[in-house]
């Protein structure tokens, strides 16, 4: 139990570094084709791995479900940054957050049955998600059709993601199945850049020639990478009756990012200025309360 439950809240801790960085090196909205591109080739560092791991045959089953994850994977980051493109980014995510839960539990029962969560944990995961909730929830959310149909979807494969990702280290390594899954995450983001069009989109702004931002940018695509790995690896280390409590667990990300954007805005107030107000700290104590609760529960 602790095991897992360790590194899922150490995978937040570096998503949250990760967010922040986005924060301060990103001045506007991202390209959706181009960020799900950039970000699905970096998957190709995997590859330094191998020398060390060796490369196993996973057979064709096993190839084509790890196929099919990648290709989830890619539509999630796709509509996710699509949404944010489109949309306040504090709204998209509260909005998928919330979602994610829910669906995952579902996707599990398709896959494995009815998983049952003793009365404790089942309170844990209600405190864990609302928790996340309340941390997250900013302005008034979006009801739109648009807003609905693009964070839904998003939600939807991030969700498949996460259960196909348990079932590849349930039935493969977890060193080799991560391999694998990288390598075909890259090769599928590569179709972005066989039209014209987006290979326009893709490669059309030139790199600031700013060497702190150049090191912030790599910072935190490195804390991205880290969180990734830690992430696939609560998956792995999870029981699969407890893969909605991982993800509700995500709060954590909002209380860390919560907590280090305070101390970064008052130490660094010209690199970032968050507005904080006696509303803001009632409402967020009130949720790190909740996910303090939950995590008890869990441990205890």
């Amino acid at each position: 139990m602790v095991s897992w439950l360790l590194v899922i809240i150490l995978a937040y801790l570096f998503f949250a570094f990760s967010s922040l960085g986005d924060k301060v090196v990103l001045s506007g909205p991202p390209n959706p084709k181009s960020y799900t591109f950039y970000v699905g080739l970096l998957n190709i560092l995997i590859i330094f791995v191998i020398p060390f791991t060796g490369l196993e045959n996973p057979g064709l089953t096993m190839m084509c479900w790890i196929i099919f994850d990648a290709i989830v994977f890619v539509l999630g980051l796709y509509s996710g940054f699509l949404a944010v493109d489109n949309f306040e980014v504090s709204k998209v995510t509260t909005t998928i957050g919330a979602t994610q839960p829910i669906f995952i539990f579902f996707i599990s029962w398709f896959f494995w049955g009815y998983q049952e969560l003793t009365f404790v944990n089942f309170i844990a995961f209600f405190l864990l998600f609302i928790g996340s909730l309340v941390i997250s929830f900013g302005k008034k959310p979006e009801l739109t059709g648009k807003f609905l149909r693009i964070t839904a979807f998003s939600s939807l494969m991030y969700s498949l993601d996460y259960v196909l990702a348990k079932f590849i280290f349930a039935n493969f390594s977890f060193v080799q199945g991560l391999i694998w899954r990288s390598i075909f995450i890259f090769l599928i983001v590569l179709v972005f850049i066989l039209k014209k069009e987006n290979r326009k989109q893709i490669f059309k702004k030139k790199i600031r020639e700013n060497k702190k931002l150049e090191k912030l940018f790599f910072a935190t695509q490195t804390c991205g990478g880290v969180a990734n790995i830690l992430q696939s690896f609560a998956i792995y280390l999870t029981p699969i009756a407890f893969l909605p409590i991982i993800n509700s667990l995500r709060g954590m990300q909002f209380v860390f990012l919560f907590v280090i954007t305070i101390i970064v805005s008052f130490l660094f107030p010209k690199i970032l200025k968050e507005e904080i107000s006696k509303k803001i700290i009632l409402r967020k104590s009130f949720a790190i309360i909740l996910i303090i609760l939950g995590l008890g529960l869990l441990v205890f």
